[in-house]
Order: C-alpha cells, then sequence, then structure tokens
C-alpha cells in the first residue's frame, strides 16, 4: 500500500545516483537504432568523458554516480554500438535486400504471435498468420548475389509463417524454415523477415519447463470453455496476456477506454501476484528474506508460464526488484532498482530502448514511485479516505506519466482512461489472484478450476461492461498529433499543467485555460456532434475493406441493414452513432468474408427480424456462419428473388437481381461467380432511389443491361468497392448523381481504380470514398439528394 502513517516521501527523498547511467544508457541506444551505430558510440563517449571530469573533481555522494554513468558509457560505445552495427554487415541481412530465397535453421526465442486478418472474399477473418522471433542457426540462400551457398549469420530473423504447423512451436525449439527473403525494418537488429513456405522441418523438442508452462496455458483455456465467449476470451488475457480467444471488437473497446495494458503482462501483474504472497507470509509471520525468497519462485514460474518476451522480461526484472527491496524494508530502494533495471535491460537487449512498451513500464513505474504516494497523501489529508485516495492516486499518476508515449505512438489522448482504469481497479487483483489459481490447479483438480474461473467471471464480465461504456462515451478519445513530436508536446502539456498546480495562483489560471479547451472540443464532438445529419436516408458506413449500407425508415431508430463489413466493431460502431435499434431485415448481399464479417455485432442490443440472402451459398464456410448466427438468434433466414418488392414506412425494396443463377453456380467456390450472385437492389427512400449493387462484376452488369432493367437511381452504390470490373455501360445506365465507394485504406487490392473513378468524373457524378470521407449519409435537398461526410475515416490495418 502507498498510504503510511508519515507523509509520502519527496522526490529529494530518493536514491537518484543511477538515473545518469540509465539516461546515458537508454538514450544511447536509442540514438544508435535510430540515427546508426555511429551515434550510438558518439553518444557513449560523450558520457564517459563527462564521468571522467565528475569523477576527477572527486565528489564523495556522486562518485558512485560518475562510476556508473562511465562503465555505462563504455557499455554504449562499445558493444551496444557493435550490436547495432552487426545486422548492417550481416550476410543473411545483404542477401535479403536483393530478395531471393532461403532454408534456415533457427532457434526459436518467443511464443508465435498471432496476425488477426479482416475477411475478405473466401478469406475468412481470424488468424492466418503468425510471427516468430527466432535466432539463426545456419541459412543457406539462393539470390542474386548468393548463388545455393551457405551465408554465415548469427543474428536475428522474424518469420512470418501460416497458423498450421507453426502456431504450437515453443521458445527453446530448433526448427528448419524455407521461404522468400525481405529486408528487415531498421532499428530493430533483425537481420531479415522470412515469408515461411510450408510446414516447419527438423523439429526439435522444447525444454521440459515450456512444455510445463503450455500444458497450463492449454489448460487454462479449457477451463474458461464453460463461461460466456467474451469472458472465455478476456481471462487469459488477464492473466498471461493471451489474447488469441478475444473477440476483436471486445479488445477494441479496451484499447479505446484506455484498459488495453490490463490485458499486457506486466509488472502490475506480478505485483499483484507476489504482493500476495508477501501478504500470505507476513500473516504466517515469516521473516522478509523467506518472504523474499518465496515471492522470487512465484515470480520465476510465473514468467515461465506467460514465456520470456522482452516485454515479460522487462516486467519481471522491475517487479522483482522493487518487491524484494519491499521485502527487505528497504522502501527508497524502489527508485534505484528501476534506474538499475533500465540500464540492465537496455544493455541486455539494445531494441527495448526503441520500445513504447519498454518506455510505458519505465514511465509508470517512475509515476508510482515518485507522484501516486504524494498524491495519495495529499488527497488524504484533504478528507479522502486510504483506500480511495490510492485508488484515485494511482491510475491518475499513471495516466500523467505515460500519456505522452501513448499520444506519440497512437495518435490519441484517451479522455475517459482515468475514470475507466478507477472503475477497474478494484476487480484486477482478484481476477489475476483466481486466473492464476486456476492456472496452477485447474490441471490436478479439473473441478476446483472450475469453480476458480467461475468466480473469475463477474470481474471480467465488469471489465467488460467498463471498457465498452467507456469506449462507447462520446469524445472518449482526442486525435493527436503522432510520432515523437506529438509526445513531446503532450509531455510540455502535461509538466506545464502539474508544474503550474504547484502553485496557488498559477491553479485559476490553468482551470480558466482548460475549461476553455473544453468548451472549444468537447460541445463539438460531445453536446452538438453534428452525427447524424438530421433527416438521413441512407448512410454507407465506414468499415474499412468491405460493405455496410443503412437504410432508414420513417419510424426513429428503425432501418434496413445491408451487409456488415469484414468484421465485428465497425458496422456496430456505425449503427449506434445512428441511434438503429431495430432492424426488420438484415440483408446479406452475397457470402464474402468482407460482407459478413461483422454480422455478429449487428445483433448486439438490437432486435433484428429477418435475414436475407441471394440464391448464392458458398463460401460454404460462410453460409454455416450465416445459418448459426440465425439459429442463435432465432431469427428466420429468407431468400430474395428478382422482382420481389419490400415495404416499410418511408422505405421500399425493388430485388433487381441476380439474374440467370443456376443451382451449381449457386454453390460453386469460384470468386467471380460469387460477385455475380450478389443481390441488386434499388431503394426508394426519402432522398430519392438509390442502387445497390453489392460486387456484381462484368458478367452479371451485361445481365441486368441485356434484360433491360431499369437501373436508373440519384445515389450509386459502386460495385465491388470501385474495382476496374465495372463497364462504362452499366455506369452510365445508372444515371446517378452521387456515386459512394466502400473501401478500406491502404487496402492492398488496388481499389478503386482509377479506370473506375475516372468515368465517373467523366459522367459528372460526385464521389465519395469512405476511405477519405469515412461514414457517409444522403439525405434530401432541395435540387436532389444531398451528401454529408463524417470524416475521421478509419485508418489502414496495423
Amino acid at each position: 500500500m502507498f498510504v503510511q502513517p508519515e507523509a509520502a516521501p519527496s522526490w529529494r527523498d530518493h536514491d537518484l545516483r543511477l538515473v545518469p547511467a540509465a539516461l546515458a544508457a537508454w538514450g544511447g541506444t536509442l540514438a544508435g537504432l535510430r540515427l546508426g551505430w555511429w551515434a550510438a558510440e558518439v553518444f557513449g563517449v560523450v558520457a564517459a568523458v563527462l564521468s571522467a571530469v565528475l569523477l576527477a573533481r572527486r565528489r564523495g555522494r556522486w562518485l558512485g554516480a560518475a562510476g556508473a554513468l562511465l562503465v555505462l558509457g563504455l557499455v554504449v560505445a562499445l558493444p551496444t554500438a557493435w550490436r547495432i552495427r552487426g545486422p548492417e554487415q550481416d550476410a543473411l541481412g545483404q542477401a535479403a535486400v536483393h530478395g531471393g530465397t532461403g532454408t534456415i535453421r533457427v532457434e526459436v526465442t518467443e511464443r508465435p504471435r498471432p496476425i488477426h486478418s479482416a475477411g475478405y472474399a473466401d478469406q475468412q477473418a481470424g488468424t492466418r498468420s503468425v510471427a516468430i522471433d527466432a535466432r539463426v542457426e545456419s541459412a543457406t540462400v539462393e539470390s542474386a548475389t548468393v548463388d545455393g551457398r551457405k551465408v554465415r549469420s548469427t543474428g536475428r530473423v522474424l518469420l512470418l509463417a501460416p497458423v498450421a504447423g507453426w502456431a504450437d512451436l515453443l521458445p527453446g525449439q530448433e526448427v528448419t524454415a524455407s521461404g522468400r527473403l525481405a529486408p528487415a525494418r531498421g532499428g530493430e537488429l533483425t537481420a531479415a523477415v522470412v515469408y515461411v513456405q510450408g510446414a516447419p522441418a527438423g523439429v526439435t523438442r522444447a525444454p521440459w519447463w515450456q512444455r510445463a508452462a503450455a500444458a497450463l496455458r492449454a489448460g487454462l483455456h479449457e477451463l474458461c470453455a464453460v463461461l460466456p465467449e467474451e469472458s472465455a476470451g478476456l481471462l487469459p488475457g488477464l492473466v498471461l496476456g493471451d489474447t488469441s480467444a478475444l473477440p476483436e471488437q471486445v479488445e477494441q473497446e479496451f484499447t479505446e477506454s484506455g484498459l488495453t495494458h490490463l490485458m499486457a503482462v506486466s509488472g502490475g501483474n506480478l505485483a499483484i501476484l507476489c504482493g500476495s504472497v508477501l501478504l500470505l507470509c507476513r500473516l504466517l509471520r515469516i521473516g522478509p528474506r523467506v518472504s523474499a525468497a518465496a515471492a522470487g519462485l512465484c515470480l520465476g514460474g510465473f514468467l515461465i508460464l506467460v514465456g520470456p518476451a522482452p516485454s515479460v522480461l522487462r516486467a519481471g526484472v522491475m517487479g522483482g526488484v522493487a518487491l524484494l527491496a519491499l521485502a527487505l524494508g528497504r522502501r527508497g530502494s524502489a527508485f534505484p532498482a528501476l534506474a538499475f533495471s533500465v540500464c540492465v535491460l537496455v544493455a541486455w537487449d539494445p531494441v527495448m530502448a526503441a520500445d513504447f512498451g519498454f518506455a510505458l513500464s519505465v514511465f509508470a513505474t517512475a509515476g508510482l514511485v515518485l507522484l501516486a504516494p504524494r498524491w495519495a497523501d495529499s488527497l488524504v489529508r484533504r478528507g479522502i479516505p486510504p483506500g480511495y485516495a490510492e485508488g484515485i492516486a494511482v491510475p491518475l499518476a499513471a495516466f500523467v506519466v505515460t500519456a505522452p508515449v501513448i499520444a506519440g505512438m497512437a495518435g490519441t489522448v484517451s479522455l475517459i482512461s482515468v475514470v475507466t482504469n478507477v472503475l477497474a481497479a478494484p476487480v484486477v487483483a482478484p481476477v489475476t489472484v483466481l486466473g492464476v489459481l486456476a492456472t496452477v490447479v485447474g490441471p490436478w483438480w479439473p473441478g476446483a478450476g472450475h469453480v476458480l474461473v467461475h468466480l473469475a467471471d463477474p470481474e471480467a464480465r465488469w471489465l467488460i461492461t467498463v471498457a465498452r461504456h467507456g469506449a462507447r462515451a462520446p469524445g472518449a478519445v482526442l486525435t493527436w498529433p503522432g510520432g515523437w513530436w506529438g509526445g513531446v508536446c503532450a509531455a510540455g502539456v502535461l509538466v506545464v499543467v502539474v508544474v503550474a498546480f504547484r502553485f496557488r495562483r498559477a491553479r485559476l489560471l490553468v482551470a480558466m485555460g482548460l475549461v476553455a479547451v473544453l468548451l472549444i472540443v468537447v460541445p463539438p464532438r460531445v453536446l452538438s456532434p453534428g452525427w447524424p445529419p438530421k433527416g438521413w436516408a441512407m448512410v454507407e458506413c465506414d468499415v474499412g475493406q468491405g460493405d455496410a449500407v443503412v437504410l432508414a425508415t420513417a419510424e426513429p431508430g428503425r432501418a434496413v441493414v445491408v451487409d456488415t463489413g469484414p468484421e465485428p466493431g465497425p458496422v456496430d460502431e456505425c449503427l449506434r452513432r445512428l441511434g438503429v435499434e431495430r432492424i426488420p431485415l438484415l440483408v446479406l448481399s452475397h457470402l464474402h468474408a468482407d460482407h459478413i464479417g461483422g454480422l455478429s455485432s449487428v445483433f448486439d442490443g438490437r432486435a433484428v427480424g429477418a435475414i436475407a440472402v441471394g440464391p448464392g451459398r458458398a463460401p460454404a464456410w460462410a453460409w454455416q456462419q450465416v445459418s448459426q448466427e440465425a439459429a442463435t438468434h432465432h431469427v428466420p433466414v429468407l431468400e430474395l428473388s428478382d422482382g420481389q418488392r419490400l415495404d416499410w414506412p418511408g422505405l421500399s425494396l425493388d430485388v433487381l437481381g441476380p439474374r440467370y443463377v443456376t443451382v451449381r453456380a449457386a454453390t460453386l467456390q469460384d470468386g467471380t461467380m460469387i460477385n455475380n450472385s450478389s443481390v441488386v437492389l434499388r431503394a426508394t427512400t426519402a432522398a430519392g432511389k438509390v442502387l445497390l449493387t453489392g460486387d456484381v462484376e462484368l458478367a452479371a452488369q451485361a445481365d441486368l443491361l441485356a434484360e433491360g432493367v431499369d437501373l436508373h437511381a440519384d445515389v450509386l452504390k459502386v460495385p465491388h468497392h470501385g474495382s476496374r470490373y465495372s463497364l462504362p455501360q452499366f455506369l452510365e445506365a445508372v444515371g446517378a448523381r452521387a456515386a459512394m465507394i466502400s473501401v478500406g485504406a491502404g487496402n492492398s487490392y488496388g481499389h478503386p481504380a482509377k479506370s473506375t473513378v475516372d468515368v465517373l468524373g467523366t459522367l459528372g457524378v460526385l464521389v465519395t470514398r469512405t476511405d477519405v470521407d469515412g461514414d457517409t449519409a444522403v439525405l434530401p435537398g432541395d435540387g436532389g439528394p444531398a451528401v454529408a461526410r463524417r470524416g475521421e475515416p478509419r485508418g489502414p490495418p496495423r
């Protein structure tokens, strides 16, 4: 606990002698990674010379600090600079620059990290590949510069491999991989990236402790299977940092509400577990040395359980030294321990110096050591009970010191994170302890394991509720300049505010400034957000590389939805912004993943009357997914056919296609045939007629033209994300005033095609794009339909 009967120590009471050495190690290594190995050498030499000057003056208290600075300066100038230079001279890295293929024998150094991909066409959303950090044992390369010869390399490589056969590898295993070589990004000490092809070969057995840890992790997932889907995915994330089973929507909500750190193993997890051990030892009146040893065993076991990732090791060193110092009664040792950890970790793995997670850990720990005790003590003096004072001071201090890093990393500032962290704090420790106990006890006593995960379920649900409401709070996230300069600006603002609050006269000026900023920023985003525009008739939702259209009826909160985008989350956010609570009909134009991937989130808090589909039943997995969702929510599935008309107050739909879809074609897995089986609708809305074309390509468009179907509409939803497979005659026959293209930012498909956009421009059509304009609405205008753009488009996929 932070609050003690005596006053909390000020920063002057902390031993800061190791801070210069830590800053020199961190700053010099970061300079080397960003600018080149020579920058680390220069930085280290300057630090060593400065320390020599300080040693010559022989100032007693700071002699140790000068000695530490000398040692770290020499470490940065020599071994660190040499290690940074290594990948630049590595033979494998030089071969990767010229492309080619290679066969590489590596040792896995970290657990494979899943790479989530949004669904598109017949590719189902989910994890299709993994990233594996490994150390090269030997390599044979074929490229323009090296032809079938072994190259000498002792560097790191990053393997991008298929899930099958690769996702279950463990640290310590050796494996042979073959694939295409590509240059690595600078500043990561990685020699090359290998795009792996095929299954792993020559796989050795993992160490026994890694196999044991893997069995315990798998056991926790099995125990959590009895919980609801969201809780079952969250609990392993909270305990082990394993979010592989966590729904994408929940993960996004945790990010937007400022709670994503709870799903990353950090010093907080270790402090909770080791603190519990220390508390138990204190209740049993065990001495400090035995208590420290017990906490150390707990720490080591947990590090093996979650895996040897750099972030885990970082948290282990920082949390371990702080807890050991606390157990030995040396409260003032926390800050020297932090500085020592920075020195050791940066020297051991220079890549940590450029890692945002490392910066977050260091700043958060420093904030908890320097700021939180003083702020909690100040709140107690003002009459706030100690427990509540700590609950406020800890997340507030963490927010203040980490906000600049998060702002530079994400380009956003969360205004709600302090509140959500205060609300989440009471359950974090219980759910962590219960989850770890379930992990350890479950394999030996499954009944007790199930009881423990059931006890952790209410806490997990509470965290999901807090994250969900925090993410949906208006104005919860503000856009901020990204990169290093954005972080520096955020740090400058916070420093000014914190320093100003130390002076009574300045507090009023700062308060007035903050109020002025809030009055400028908050009203447009919260009090009068301007979205959706009044009287909207149709909205093309920005769901990334996919489609989702909302058609308003004359009844507020009731709308027809056509397609749901590539993944859960974006379409749900769009519907919430529009205030849609009832969906009489959900139309799926065809069964490609970028049109049905968000289906599950449409049902979140909304009543859906029926799901309508066309004649297509391919891909098979997609039809199965639609059928399962319909059965789960007890919603009928209807098949639309051309000539049908559907009516609601203020909205009607005419089914124009598809034409000539045979039974055989309806079940074929061919992508073009699936696109051409798209349901084509013409909606009559309050703003005019809208033609919704799904992903119809050349053949289907030609069929509609040959049949003489009346395609005229005021607004066109451009087929297939504006691809080049659009007939100019088809676009001309529509005669639209506005054309809406739903497309993802930075997509790799070349959408929208320049040829299609040029044809629309030649026809005098106003073109909107969701990757530029965000959500786009059509509403009645004086001389026809008007278009409103929300802005704030979704960024490219990470």
